[in-house]
Parts: structure tokens; sequence; C-alpha cells
């Protein structure tokens, strides 16, 4: 579990597709380096969100830390189209010491959204995204003000446009130059990870209200609020 208040900005060192070292499992992985700040408490297995992706830490040390990336988290997530020299949002899993700064943020990045534009207003910048038609559903989940996690960022709605499936949020001077997204571009893509709390809540009323409509009870006050229709236009 994490907060979504970036520790540190890393830098990927190295990427391999195709990692056959004992730590690496053959399988894809990338290596992040200038995370001392985060690395004094770390062990093997840890978890470290990079770009708002919870990843286990399978070797590390002073300063660079290694984490395998599984070909789901590949198709969910920007972490596949990273370069060597880029710079990626590290956050360590929260203890119970941490000040809960953010929301809670699972680190199970739902998709990416792209940059539709970016906006100065003052001091602060005002970014639009775009989520794509395959995952309109997800729009259910962004609220004007609600919590919405960009690049393992923990960030407030502004706007909504279900319609255009685009919403917004406004970045303040202090966290842009702590986290990667002002270094991108318009069309970019941004791990998002809407609001697991909405998602819980969405699942539990629709499940009440199947079970509502499943028994008898349900049948009953359908079949009552049929008649008073039928009712209304009779007597009209």
């Amino acid at each position: 579990m994490f907060t979504g208040i970036v520790e540190i900005l890393g830098k990927v060192i190295d990427i391999a597709p195709l990692d056959f070292s004992e730590s690496g499992g053959s399988g894809f992985s990338i290596t992040v380096g200038e995370a001392t700040e985060i690395l004094g408490d770390c062990h093997l297995g840890d978890s470290i969100a990079i770009n708002g992706t919870c990843l286990t830490v399978t070797e590390f040390d002073a300063s660079t830390f290694k984490v395998g990336i599984a070909p789901e988290t590949l198709r969910k997530t920007n972490l596949g189209s990273l370069k060597v020299g880029d710079a990626v949002n590290l956050e360590r899993a929260m203890n119970a010491h941490t000040r809960f700064g953010g929301h809670m943020v699972q680190g199970h990045v739902d998709t990416t959204v792209s940059i539709l534009s970016r906006e100065d207003d003052g001091n602060a910048i005002t970014f639009v995204f775009q989520v794509s038609e395959e995952y309109r559903e997800l729009m259910n989940y962004i609220v004007p003000k609600g919590f919405i996690c960009l690049d393992g960022t923990s960030l407030t709605v502004i706007d909504v446009d279900d319609v255009k499936r685009t919403f917004s949020i406004m970045m303040i001077a202090y966290t842009q130059t702590r986290v990667v997204m002002p270094r991108k571009a318009l069309g970019d893509q941004v791990n998002v990870e809407v609001d697991m709390m909405g998602k819980y809540a969405s699942k539990g009323v629709e499940a009440m209200i199947k079970r509502f409509l499943d028994g008898d009870e349900g049948e009953t006050m359908v079949a009552k609020v049929v008649d008073r229709v039928l009712a209304k236009r009779a007597s009209s």
C-alpha cells in the first residue's frame, strides 16, 4: 500500500527484456539508480512503486535496485516504454509511522491515459487527460474533487467530461519539480489508478441491487411499480 506522495525521482540505468541473471528470473527487468535516499532500509522482496506501479525488489545495492516486470504489468502500464536515462517517480510501501498525506494507493495500475493538453495557470499547470474507449468504464470512478493517482502521484480531479472521456488536474509548483509528469509531452502515456474505494462501493451496490432484483422482494416491488404506472395511464 502506498500514499501517492512521491519520495524521490530515480533514473533508469538498465533495461533487460530477457534478464537471465538470478535476480532477473529470465524475464523483463528494470534497474533504477540515484535511489540512495530510499534504499537505507531496503530488503529483498520489498515493494517499491515505480511510476505508481507496485514492484518487487529482486536486487539492490547502496544506490540502485532492480525489479522484475510481468507481462500483464507491461500491458497495463507505461513501464515498457521507458528508456535508459528516463526519470521515474519512486515511493516505498508505507509503514505504520508514515503520515498519510495522499490517499490509499494500491500500486495496481488500471491502464494508461494520454496527455491531451497542458496549460499554465499562474505558477500551476492544468493537465487534461483522455481515457481510451476500451477503458471508458473507468470514468465511473473519476469524479470532480475526487482522488486519482497518476504515475504514482496522488492528485485531485478538477473537471470530468464523461462524453469525451476526459478529466483534468492542477499541479502546484512544488510538485512540478518532484515528479515526472511536467517532463512529458502531449500524447505521452501516464499510468492511472482510480480510487479503489469507489470500485469497492460500486461493486457492493451492484451486488445488493442484483440480489434484490433476483429475489421475491425485488419482483414484488417491480410489479408494484408497473401496476402503479399502468393505473396512472389508465386514469389519465
